[in-house]
């Protein structure tokens, strides 16, 4: 026999301090009558036969005791069990640009994409996930794996600083993502863009055109907003000033809604908008990615326990309806 929750059995010491209770309330109410009455006496005048009391006494504790049992969920006997995992490989392509350092979403738009796919990944089960970070290139961060502690602490890594060339192009993410996937099963192919939406070479749609023909799905995250917002940057002496293009023009950022869209619609994916309320990746996940066709990714038999706290339940039961039903009244 074993145990499924070993944790209930610590209840037991409860059970053994009421005992423990019951016991000293019978002395003590010997003593006090034995103070205040004849021992000759104490025969006659007392209403309660004590053998009885003990006997609905030990069923109590027994009837508690077997509910403690029954919750440690006792098991035995067993049947083997075919159990199959499943999952999708999912890159997330996040944007590591400039322009993810304007605070429309707090504290930046980068550190709250970082902290929204933290969350998004412990939560994750079964799916395989990978890290492309970009600029105006794209390169590998973290490749498709299972383990979801390395994978957290290769997003940690990154910055705006990660990589030394400027600007953005959405269509090297979208290919270099695609590099990531060639192994994987067509029909369980997932992006995930994490951007602005701002692009310097033009070329995400023959990009999105490309993930389209290999079956890849990409989901869009627009980070930012529509009316654009100022970039707060550190320049060489360590204050905080906004960012200028080479005319010496402050930087305005504004998100691209309808080249994510189009991204979207070109590969049968979803685009979200984040808000600081909700970010989107879980509702994306929830609500699109998980019902694609996942992927078997291992399958393995297990044994299977037969679950007995059933037995333990019914007898604390009858064992307690006894308890009610004995008088001790002499």
């Amino acid at each position: 026999m074993k145990f499924a929750n070993t944790e209930a059995l610590n209840l037991f010491w409860l059970i053994f301090l009421i005992g423990f209770f019951l016991i000293w309330a019978k002395k003590r109410r010997k003593f006090l009558l034995e103070k205040y009455f004849q021992k000759d006496l104490l025969n006659s005048l007392e209403l309660v036969d004590f053998k009885l009391r003990t006997v609905k006494q030990i069923l109590f504790l027994l009837g508690l005791a077997l509910i403690v049992v029954s919750l440690a969920r006792p098991q035995w006997g067993f049947k083997w069990q075919r159990v199959e995992a499943k999952g999708l490989d999912i890159v997330i392509a996040l944007d590591a640009s400039k322009s993810m350092l304007a605070q429309d979403l707090k504290p930046t738009r980068l550190e709250r994409a970082k902290l929204a796919i933290e969350e998004f990944v412990k939560n994750l089960k079964g799916d395989r996930v990978g890290l492309v970070v970009f600029t105006s290139t794209a390169f590998l961060q973290s490749p498709l794996t299972l383990d979801y502690g390395g994978f957290l602490l290769s997003l940690k890594k990154v910055n705006t600083n990660i990589l030394p060339v400027g600007g953005t192009s959405l269509s090297g993410a979208i290919r270099e993502s695609l590099k990531a996937l060639k192994e994987s099963p067509k029909k369980s192919r997932v992006i995930i863009l994490i951007t602005d939406g701002e692009d310097h070479e033009g070329e995400v749609v023959s990009a999105a055109e490309q993930a389209r023909k290999e079956s890849t799905k990409i989901f869009c995250i627009g980070v930012g907003s529509p009316e654009g917002e100022l970039i707060l940057v550190k320049n060489e002496e360590g204050k905080r000033i906004f960012l200028k293009d080479r005319e010496g023009k402050v930087v305005k950022t504004r998100l691209n809604e309808e080249l994510l869209q189009k991204v979207a619609l070109i590969t049968e994916g979803a685009y979200v908008r984040s808000t600081p309320s909700q970010f989107g990746l879980g509702l994306l996940y929830n609500k699109k990615i998980a019902k694609i066709q996942k992927r078997l990714l291992k399958s393995k038999m297990i044994k299977k326990y037969e679950e007995r706290y059933q037995i333990f339940l019914s007898l604390s039961f009858f064992l307690l309806l006894a308890e009610l039903f004995i008088s001790e009244r002499r």
